[in-house]
């Protein structure tokens, strides 16, 4: 239903922000609201839930964020509360690896996560936890050609391995392509 908000952050409380939007506030449950501050511009990607005869918004600071926390909740067990004191913790790259890992252990000491709890987030997401530059930026990507962070970003976005991905930087600065469609063509066949 809703993307994102742009407005100025009117509150923020143990749990959640208040964005005031052209003079409506919305309140958005966050993992972490005291990544802002009152006064503050900001723009705020929100996943609208309802259950029961509750609704409510929940923020995150970027989209990659949004769409872990959606992962999450396909995970039979982790309700909204559980995935929003999982993305609490700003280590994101840490929760990919320990999915990919299959480190229980890292997972259960996020509260509400318990052994079992874990392990099914490890069967559930394993190979579908993917890192995007928005979330993880490397210092490599800071000197990108912005066409070539796109087509980048784009692969693994269709579901290529970060790893594989990062590989393929050399030969697409390499190949002479200009744009992000040309960048994203040449990867493709390299990937094939």
């Amino acid at each position: 239903m809703y993307e994102y908000l742009n407005g100025t952050v009117a509150d923020v409380a143990p749990g959640y922000v208040v964005l005031d939007v052209q003079g409506v506030g919305y309140r958005l449950l966050m993992g972490n609201p005291y990544a802002y501050t009152i006064g503050q511009q900001a723009k705020i990607y929100v996943q609208h839930i309802i259950r029961d005869n509750d609704q409510a918004l929940y923020g995150f600071e970027n989209q990659a964020a949004k769409q872990t926390f959606n992962q999450l909740l396909t995970v039979t067990g982790i309700g909204p509360k559980s995935a929003l004191a999982i993305l609490a913790n700003a280590d994101t790259t840490g929760l990919a690896q320990a999915v990919a890992s299959g480190d229980v252990g890292f997972l259960t000491k996020f509260p509400g996560i318990g052994k079992k709890t874990a392990q099914q987030i490890i069967l559930d997401l394993k190979g579908k936890l993917h890192l995007t530059p928005e979330a993880d930026p490397t210092p490599a990507m800071a000197n990108v050609d912005p066409a070539l962070a796109d087509a980048m970003a784009a692969l693994v976005a269709l579901g290529y391995p970060d790893k594989a991905v990062a590989k393929l930087e050399k030969p697409l600065t390499a190949s002479g392509a200009t744009t992000t469609d040309e960048y994203l063509r040449r990867g493709l066949q390299l990937l094939s």
